[in-house]
């Protein structure tokens, strides 16, 4: 009797380990193939499977899209400059037989050829169609790893570039090229704005010349922009041409009043003899009389 009930118990802990090793759950995202006796059965679907244990294998496939980082490579461009460029490469599996039975690690084969793709297309351009140009480079990549990847049931969904590294020295000469854009730029824009000025003011001075009466109340008007603050003194020209004139008449005025004044000369004197009782006056006591 013991040993039947020690047999008992020994069935039933094998037939719970067999439980175990037959009874096989696939999640919603993953697909499972099965091999049997290292033949592929088929593929099962998301659920709950029975396998036989020993003789069935089930390898579970995921389907969700992988990141996978690229990492850094050193890239020489066409123009002979060195730069470390990264990306990221999105892919998703959509043959589970193929990416179990073609090779051995996908995820480590797309890795590789990720990175010696990514050399080869950053090889072909120049430093500036490589900092341009991304999303070109970007479709150049992810067409390659397609064909590559197609045969391994792997489909690439996007590969894009993530940071590029520029030596120091090619930094600096950059900065310098886009500081004198900048520069270029900006007197560019200054000439126009002075060639816009001087149309302007060649318009204005047109109207003032049609309207004397225009310059004074400009004149005015930019007094009373200038008195808003009590405290400033204010020295105002007056117009050119009639200060110049007044200056003329002022000087005119002053020089005339400056020369001496043209008078006519008198009248000659002469020697006047009384007569009469005082005829016999001495010649030395005689006197001058002036004419009135």
């Amino acid at each position: 009797m013991a040993i039947l009930i020690i047999l008992g118990v020994v069935l039933a802990v094998l037939l719970l380990l067999w439980f175990g090793f037959a009874v096989k759950i696939v999640k919603q995202y993953e697909l499972g193939v099965l091999f049997r006796l290292g033949r592929v059965r088929g593929v099962r679907a998301p659920g709950f499977h029975l396998i036989i244990p020993f003789v069935d294998i089930l390898h579970r496939v995921s389907l969700r899209i992988i990141t996978k980082p690229i990492q850094s490579q050193g890239i020489i461009t066409r123009d002979n400059v060195s730069v470390d460029v990264s990306a990221v490469a999105y892919f998703r599996v959509v043959d589970a037989v193929k990416s179990v039975v073609a090779i051995e690690n996908v995820h480590a084969a797309i890795d590789q050829i990720a990175q010696t793709t990514l050399r080869k297309v950053v090889g072909r351009h120049t430093l500036d169609d490589t900092l341009s140009e991304t999303d070109t480079i970007n479709l150049d990549i992810r067409r390659i790893l397609d064909v590559t990847t197609a045969e391994w049931g792997v489909q690439v969904t996007l590969v894009e570039l993530k940071d590029i590294q520029l030596p120091e020295t090619m930094k600096r000469a950059m900065a310098k090229q886009a500081e004198a854009e900048r520069e270029k730029r900006a007197k560019i824009i200054n000439a126009e704005g002075e060639s816009l000025a001087a149309a302007a003011l060649g318009d204005a001075s047109d109207t003032m010349t049609a309207h004397p009466l225009a310059l004074q109340l400009r004149n005015l008007q930019s007094l009373v922009e200038l008195g808003v603050d009590k405290n400033t003194t204010v020295v105002f020209p007056a117009p050119l041409m009639s200060t110049i004139a007044e200056l003329g008449s002022f000087i005119a005025r002053e020089t005339a009043a400056a020369a001496p004044s043209a008078r006519p000369d008198p009248p000659p004197t002469r020697a006047i003899r009384p007569t009469g009782p005082d005829r016999d006056v001495p010649a030395g006591d005689e006197r001058l009389a002036t004419r009135a």
